[in-house]
This record gives structure tokens, sequence and C-alpha cells, in this order.
């Protein structure tokens, strides 16, 4: 697997904050853009696998550290969805020299879209791994009590169970007021390019529903939903990974030479 220190570390300046990213290009050919998932980083196994599987078929690929992430500057409390397609947007606009395809995971799934209706001539394709939109209001704000939303409104914060580790997830309540200014399933999406959306059906983070109502809002008709009956939200198996670079693949064989 390919290893941090094959591909170095550099820092892109972005609205008064340092976003932290690992590129590669590749002549002619259009660059894959990595965007991880709420929490996580560009350190991941799914993000490593993509770089590793782009060295190999000569396609470049990004991978990068949202505001309050990783190793990019931030406090992971006092950003936004906005700030993060922010960061998204930064990233494509000065550190991608043609097309991109863009692969999200979860919170990336939701800013992959996001991206692509903001900068449709940039995107030739995308691949959502549980993607999670609009999480924020039906996740989280949806899920919760009247009385845990008045609490997360006085607070300016909740703090809930995270499936993953023993310490809660905090979650702070202008995440979910700002939003809302960013949900995508309530419409059509004017999205231009083919799209691929894989799934786990045992995700107790992310319904398995969501991917065909993503599906559904879709204006562009080349739309295809992949279940894993066996996989849950971190879609990390060997033969989960094995799908990811098969959809890989298959979608960029639509535009390499």
């Amino acid at each position: 697997m390919t290893t941090d220190t094959a591909t170095p570390l550099s820092f892109l300046k972005h609205d008064g904050k340092t976003i932290a990213y690992r590129r590669f290009l590749a002549k002619d050919t259009p660059t894959i853009v990595f965007l991880h998932g709420h929490g996580s980083d560009m350190d991941g196994t799914k993000a490593l696998v993509v770089e590793e599987w782009a060295r190999h078929q000569n396609f470049g690929c990004i991978r990068f550290d949202y505001t309050g992430h990783g190793q990019s500057d931030g406090n992971m409390l006092d950003a936004t969805i906005g700030q993060w397609k922010a960061d998204c947007l930064a990233v494509i606009d000065q550190l991608v020299p043609g097309k991109c395809y863009l692969v999200g995971s979860s919170l990336g799934g939701w800013l992959m879209l996001l991206v692509a209706i903001a900068r449709p001539e940039k995107i030739s394709g995308l691949i959502g791994i549980a993607a999670a939109p609009d999480f924020t209001e039906e996740l989280i704000w949806n899920a919760l009590s009247k009385d845990q939303q008045k609490t997360m409104a006085l607070n300016g914060q909740i703090a809930l169970p995270n499936p993953y580790e023993e310490s809660e997830v905090v979650y702070p309540y202008q995440l979910i007021t700002e939003g809302r200014d960013h949900l995508v399933l309530g419409g059509m999406m004017p999205i231009s390019c083919p799209v691929r959306l894989l799934h786990g059906m045992k995700d107790e983070e992310v319904p398995w529903q969501t991917a065909n109502r993503i599906a559904e809002a879709i204006a562009h008709k080349n739309v295809q939903v992949l279940f894993d009956e066996d996989a849950n939200h971190r879609f990390s198996e060997p033969d989960q990974l094995d799908t990811l670079l098969a959809t890989l693949a298959e979608i960029t064989r639509q535009t390499k030479p």
C-alpha cells in the first residue's frame, strides 16, 4: 500500500487557514480527488487505496484534510458544511489543472455533490461511499428529542455516542443551522456527470435507502447504485475495497485516452 512518505505533504493557504494535502499529477489524464468523512482525515484506508490505484493507472491524485481535520488548521467544532465545501472548491480550483473525479466517503459524499453542482465543468464523475448528504438535519437534528434540541440550541452543542470509540462525538449547533443552507435531497440536483453510489446494507449510521434517494435526486441519467449486503458504514473490508477500485476503473474508462 502507498505510504504517506511516497507523496510529499504540502499546504494550501485558503481563507486565512492552511489546508494540508498530498498531490501528484499525471499527464493528459484527470485527477482523482478523495474527500474523507467527518472526523476522519486524508490518511484513511480508502484514501490510500485510491491513491495507490491512481498511481498504477496513471491518474493524478489529491487527498487532503478539511478545516479542523488531520493536519489542516482550525477547530472542527468551529467549522461548517459551507467551510468544508469552500475547502473542497479551493483544492479543485487551485490544485487540479484539468478535470477530476471525486471519490467522497460519508460527509465527503455530501461535499462531492455540492462541488459537482458548483463546478460542473471540472467534474468528470462521482463515486460516493456511504454518501451522507443532509446528515446534519436528517441523522442528527431530526433524531434528537425536543428536549435534546432545546438543550443543543441553548448550550451550542451536544455530545452523542461514538460508534467507533468510547468517547462521545460533539456536534456544534452551528453545524446544524448552517448545514440547512446546503441541503440537497429536497429537490433535483443539476449534476451533469456519471455517478456511482456504493453503500453497505449493514450501515447503521447512514441508511442504505439514502443511496436510492440520492440517485433519484440527480438529474443525470448515468447514475448507478451498488449495494453490498455485508458492508457497514466504513466500507473498508478487502472485498469492499475491490468493489471501490473496480468502480473507479469502470467510471474512469469513459474519459481516459
